[in-house]
């Protein structure tokens, strides 16, 4: 029986690749779906000995298969966003208080108490549909805060222009988590000069904007807001984990999530640090469904395991967080 305790208290390397093959076994053995795409591969469970020999599953796999590793009833079916016709992930959530533990034990990782903090959230693409685990995390977040002032904004840029601007000259901390296009939207209407105020990007310019490289985007928004950094929050629809960038595009990890950089000409090979390649990450907390995914992103990863996202695979489909094209 793999807990909770077990997946949010790795400590060591050696102590996460136990963890990790454990899980791989448990989910060869409970996963319908991912024991038929290792059988596919002619993988042997019992010769998975490293994290280099675990099959990971293409993200793909969420649009046409339900990815569920036990037979729980679902407490959450969360949806990737997309264009009107266009097929959309679905993640089948058995267990959403392991969403919650790990979205809150990441937030305290990178950021402290979240009672120190106003939320703030512009994020009228996601609020406007149904089954956003963005919004789902946030609303939490908001909730925790426990701050008069923390809420949702939609389209009421002047109202939030005006709340920024007041608690930032209160000395009240605060983060704004916005999605790009929101974000360029509310400073084309005002030029800030924020004091206390993260800026925090969930990527995505859902056709409303052109796509622009991260330099560009995130020289706008910081002379826009009068920060120095931009952060940025790395997740997607299937996992249930985030990485989290303090700027320059770098996202670190917690302590139960790793990422591996696989070869663009062969999916099973993996390239050194430093080289560019497909991203697949491991996600401890995604027990109940699959927690080797093999995304549609590219990237790279530093010595000390920290990764940058440089861009997507051709051909595949713009959705999620921190998807802008390079």
């Amino acid at each position: 029986m793999i807990t909770s305790s077990d997946i949010f208290t790795t400590s060591s390397q050696k102590q996460f690749e136990k963890i990790a093959l454990k899980v791989f076994r448990y989910q060869y053995e409970n996963n319908k779906v991912y024991q038929e795409f290792c059988d596919f591969l002619k993988t042997d469970p019992h010769k998975v000995k490293s994290l280099q020999q675990i099959p990971f599953l293409p993200i793909q796999f969420f649009k046409s298969h339900e990815v569920v590793s036990n037979s729980n009833p679902i407490q959450e079916t969360f949806t990737s966003s997309g264009t009107t016709g266009m097929i959309t992930s679905k993640h089948l959530v058995t267990d959403v208080t392991l969403y919650e533990e790990s979205y809150r034990k990441g937030f305290s990782e990178f950021y402290g108490n979240i009672e120190d903090y106003a939320i703030l959230a512009l994020l009228p693409s996601y609020l406007e549909r149904e089954g956003s685990s963005l919004i789902y995390m946030v609303k939490d977040l908001i909730e925790l805060s426990n701050h008069p002032e923390s809420g949702f904004y939609l389209h009421n840029h002047d109202d939030l222009i005006s709340k920024l601007i007041a608690l930032d000259q209160a000395g009240q901390n605060v983060i704004l988590i916005g999605v790009t296009f929101a974000l360029l939207d509310l400073i084309e209407k005002h030029q800030f000069q924020l004091q206390h105020t993260i800026i925090m990007e969930t990527g995505g310019m859902k056709g409303r904007r052109k796509e622009m490289i991260r330099e560009e985007l995130h020289e706008q928004l910081c002379k826009g807001f009068g920060v120095s950094a931009i952060h940025s929050e790395y997740g997607m629809t299937e996992l249930l984990s985030q990485a989290y960038s303090l700027g320059n595009g770098v996202f670190e990890c917690p302590s139960w999530i790793q990422i591996l950089i696989r070869d663009t000409e062969d999916a099973l090979t993996y390239i050194p640090d430093e080289k560019t390649g497909g991203i697949n990450v491991i996600d401890l907390a995604n027990i109940n469904s699959c927690s080797f995914i093999a995304t549609q992103d590219l990237g790279k990863k530093n010595p000390n395991n920290s990764f940058e996202v440089l861009g997507r695979f051709d051909n595949s489909d713009i959705r999620g967080c921190n998807l802008m094209v390079m």
